[in-house]
């Protein structure tokens, strides 16, 4: 479905809930990292680009001092709080993310005024494309043009991600926001997480003859109530072992992990520093036109993921290895973990046997068949009507 079209079908929800007409539209995207995983809240690097699909939020201005979100996904559920009365804990599960998207603003001294939303989307939740920061973006922006609030986007990102950290208790760093605000087609996004520095480096897979493919896996994750928490608590720890204030600081020197006495504070350290170095890898090699010398890479993000940082699970693994077997020049889980999608890098003449190998095994296991996409690099966040 194109930007547009979600954009009507979410203007048609806010009539058929509030029997008025939006002022605006605004949509933001979902995400695919190419690599760079857990190394966000560890003041690293990340690698992102935006997806065609994503979230649309139609809003439109109300008297007095109320936010009101409704959802196509939701059907008839309405949630409705006073502004004033927004504080973490005032709601929870899908309408924490738009409403703590208000309190965020608030927050740092803007004063967004009675707001109706509808929410409309074609991202699948708990696929690992980052449908949570997409809600949170397309409502920052709605909120910012509507009530004439000039916050820039690499603010707004920081705000959305407070929005999810401290409202919606979901312990993401800041790359899932700054995707969706800041991308632009046929370009990834070099995030330096620690200084908060951006570069568009060039990603083109069709050009190159090769697809990028995002296997969803049928698996569903929560950051809230997954082991990601623990992960994040793992890394400050083993970083305050290291005396430093964050592994970010140890990714030119990968042997000092290896003093850390406990085991496991040493595999998660492990897998950051040398996460890191890939994301950096994976530039150098975009920037000289090497898309395709990229594929080891991703596999090798993904034994670390699977076996260091133990974030991964059996139908990523599964995906994995079927699509290197049948020609993928690389594939690896994505997202958070313990759920969500996979991603392969494929020649586009072996794309169809590719997806094949991945389908048969899941067929054997007698697993529901994923879906399968190409995923194309896309533009950010932006108003559409």
């Amino acid at each position: 479905m194109t930007a547009t079209a979600l954009a009507d079908r979410a203007a048609a929800v806010y009539r058929a809930h509030y029997g008025a007409e939006p002022d605006g539209v605004w949509f933001a995207p979902g995400r695919v990292n190419l690599i760079g995983e857990h190394t966000d809240y560890n003041g690293g690097f990340v690698l992102p680009f935006a997806l065609g699909s994503g979230v649309a939020v139609a809003a439109g201005r109300l008297a007095g001092g109320a936010l009101t979100v409704c959802s196509r996904q939701k059907g008839a559920e309405q949630v409705g709080v006073s502004l004033d009365a927004l504080t973490p804990g005032t709601t929870t599960g899908w309408s924490a993310y738009p409403l703590g998207m208000a309190w965020a603003l608030r927050e740092v001294g803007q004063r967004p005024a009675g707001t109706r939303i509808a929410v409309d989307a074609d991202l699948p939740m708990g696929a690992g494309l980052s449908s949570s920061a997409a809600l949170e973006c397309a409502t920052g922006l709605a909120l910012c043009e509507l009530h004439d609030l000039g916050v820039p986007r690499p603010e707004l990102a920081v705000l959305a991600s407070l929005a999810e950290n401290d409202f919606a208790g979901a312990p993401t760093g800041i790359m899932d926001q700054s995707a969706a605000l800041l991308c632009e087609a046929d370009h990834a996004l070099l995030l330096d997480c620690r200084s908060g520095r951006t570069e568009r480096v060039p990603l083109d897979p069709g050009a190159a003859g090769l697809a990028l493919l995002v296997v969803d896996t049928g698996a569903r994750h929560a950051h809230s109530d997954s082991g990601y928490g623990e992960r994040r608590r793992s890394c400050e720890d083993a970083a305050r072992q290291l005396g430093v204030s964050s592994l970010r600081q140890v990714t030119d020197r990968p042997d000092q992990v290896e003093v850390l006495a406990d085991a496991g504070l040493r595999r998660r350290a492990r897998h950051v520093v040398s996460e890191n170095r890939r994301v950096l890898e994976a530039v150098a090699l975009l920037r000289r036109g090497a898309l395709a010398e990229v594929g080891p890479l991703l596999t090798q993000a993904h034994a670390s993921l699977r076996d260091d940082f133990e974030v991964s699970w059996p139908e990523a693994d599964v995906a994995v290895d079927a699509a290197t077997a049948a020609g993928a020049l690389g594939a690896r889980m994505m997202g958070g973990g313990f759920g969500g999608s996979a991603l392969a890098l494929v020649p586009e003449d072996q794309r169809d046997s590719v997806e094949a190998a991945i389908a048969d095994a899941y067929a054997r296991r007698n697993w529901r068949q994923p879906a399968i996409s190409a995923a194309v690099p896309s533009h950010g966040a932006t108003r559409i009507r």
